[in-house]
């Protein structure tokens, strides 16, 4: 890595603005005028939704696509089914998990906004998903 290369991640404070050279939270990039338009007004910014960034409303941001991933690691051997993506609060997230693992004979539970389904279940979520009208990948192995 060249030293003029801006740093991006830190295990200390998480992700860094690449051009003040602070961390995200405490970034004053974003506070300040992001452009200029030819007339010489300027126009106020804000960090859009999607940057990856956590918010407090308990809905991590999103791209719109339910992700299906099929898991063995650190469960010793065991497979997990693995639905990220989806744009409900925390509340709800554990209502659809629940009703997903009673509709499956399955144990499961969910984690930080990841719906852990016991057992390689990803068709039957797949189309069960895609009938409550999100749009729906299945990822990984």
């Amino acid at each position: 890595m060249r030293s003029e290369d801006p740093t991006v991640y830190s295990t200390e404070s998480g992700r860094m603005c690449p051009k003040c050279g602070r961390a995200l939270d405490h970034c004053v990039c974003k506070k300040q005028v992001t452009s200029s338009r030819r007339d010489g007004t300027t126009q106020g910014g804000s960090v859009p939704k999607g940057d990856g960034i956590p918010r407090g409303d308990g809905i991590p941001p999103k791209d719109g696509v339910v992700r299906i991933f099929r898991d063995s690691k650190s469960r010793k051997g065991k497979t997990v089914t693995l639905v990220t993506g989806i744009p409900l609060k925390d509340e709800a997230l554990k209502a659809l998990a629940s009703e997903f693992k009673r509709q499956l004979g399955s144990g499961g539970a969910v984690k930080d906004g990841v719906i852990e389904i016991q057992g390689d279940h990803r068709e039957v979520l797949l189309e069960e998903l895609k009938k409550r009208g999100y749009k729906v990948k299945l990822a990984g192995g």
